[in-house]
């Protein structure tokens, strides 16, 4: 009974046993996961917070001055700087700031100041075809004082539903700014058969009210607009409703310019702006009031020319006929031709006659099987075009059936 309280005592203790092998295995597993648990026993730390989401920094960030604006674009940001994507669009601070026309801002050190916040709620507003378009207005007293200087911006956004840190600072955009000149009043418009020409007064002054030079050169702009909304948008230009987006169609030297680059039947949207040059710089003005226009074609045709009538003989067959023939007509929009008889009276005193068509021929010659031996026609041929348009007659032609045709 000694000897097996001995024995147990001993395995009680951390002493491998001989006759019990599996006690060295057991008590090496107990000692690690003591040790192990006395580690982890230790005080808990703080908790700590997540870490608040950072938009990506805006790269693309682009101005230009616009009459009496500046005009600001880029890209939103979508995601955050370990890429995970926003909760929706993050609000916009704008900063901006006058330099020197000399100076040359540095990132992180541009003397600028927080000038608009835009909050996510209102962003939208501002996307125009997926950038951000923000118009900034100048004043008068800033663009004369302030002429030729730099207008240095830079863009920050925030996450969404949250007031952590903002992003990186966006690349710098810097302009120098100039009195514009100011607004075109109004656009006169006249049109012709391969023109619609424009024109307009000169400005004479900038919208400072200084007198204005020169004007370097005028830039029309022209959209088409959606079938039927010609009176709206005439009424009230900001319910123009564009088919087309508004684009540069020429520059002209002069207070005029002719759009050959139109369709008839379509509605066109104008605005002119002038450029006013300083040193190596330029400044557009604000857009004129615009003009709307919608060509119709009103023009005739030209004339058919060298008409010639001739005689064929009739036969056992088929009576004696009439055959026509004239010029093909170079009119790109032409549908067809109209023959004219008359049977009294000289070519000058007959008049056009009656058509004897039924309908417009699509070639220049014509056969006319309804005459009658002994009588004398007169013809004309006119030109009629896809609009309905119908030409001048052309110069008359005479020609007699005789009454006894020749003996085969």
């Amino acid at each position: 009974m000694e000897k097996r309280r001995a024995s147990l005592k001993i395995s009680g203790r951390c002493t491998p046993s001989r006759l019990f092998p599996i006690f060295p295995f057991l008590f090496s597993l107990f000692c690690a996961s003591t040790i192990l648990v006395l580690a982890g026993c230790g005080t808990p730390g703080d908790p700590v917070p997540p870490r608040p989401p950072i938009p990506q920094t805006i790269a693309d960030l682009a101005a230009r001055q616009a009459g009496e604006s500046v005009v600001l674009t880029f890209t939103l940001p979508r995601t955050t700087v370990e890429g995970l994507p926003l909760e929706g669009p993050p609000p916009i601070e704008i900063y901006r700031g006058f330099l020197p026309a000399d100076a040359k801002p540095a990132p992180g050190r541009a003397p600028v100041s927080l000038a608009y916040t835009i909050p996510s709620a209102l962003v939208d507003t501002y996307l125009t075809e997926g950038r951000i378009r923000f118009l900034d207005p100048l004043k008068p007293e800033d663009l004369a004082q302030h002429a030729g200087q730099q207008l240095v911006y830079l863009v920050r956004t925030r996450a969404p539903m949250h007031r952590g840190r903002p992003s990186a600072d966006s690349n710098l955009a810097a302009l120098r700014v100039y009195p514009a000149p100011e607004r075109i009043r109004e656009i006169t418009a006249t049109l012709a058969q391969t023109e619609i020409r424009l024109g307009w007064v000169p400005p004479e002054r900038t919208t400072t009210g200084a007198s204005l030079v020169s004007v370097a050169a005028y830039r029309i702009y022209r959209a088409e607009l959606e079938p039927g909304t010609a009176a709206a948008a005439a009424a009230d230009p900001e319910k123009a409703k564009l088919k087309t987006p508004l684009e540069l169609l020429g520059v002209s030297p002069s207070a005029y310019y002719s759009d050959t680059q139109f369709e008839f039947g379509r509605t066109y949207f104008y605005t002119v702006r002038s450029v006013a040059q300083y040193e190596s710089d330029s400044v557009e003005s604000e857009d004129s009031r615009p003009l709307v226009v919608t060509p119709r074609d009103t023009f005739a045709p030209a004339t058919p020319e060298h008409l010639v009538v001739v005689l064929v003989p009739g036969t056992e067959a088929a009576p004696a006929q009439l055959e026509l023939s004239w010029s093909i007509s170079q009119e790109a929009d032409l549908a067809g031709y109209n023959v004219y008889r008359s049977e009294q009276g000289s070519p000058e005193g007959s008049g056009r006659g009656e058509r004897i068509n039924p309908e417009l021929l699509p070639i220049p010659t014509f056969r006319d099987i309804w005459v009658a031996p002994g009588r004398r026609y007169t013809y004309t041929v006119t030109a009629v075009d896809r609009a309905g348009n119908e030409s001048p007659p052309s110069a008359p032609v005479s020609e007699e059936v005789p009454n006894r045709e020749r003996s085969r």
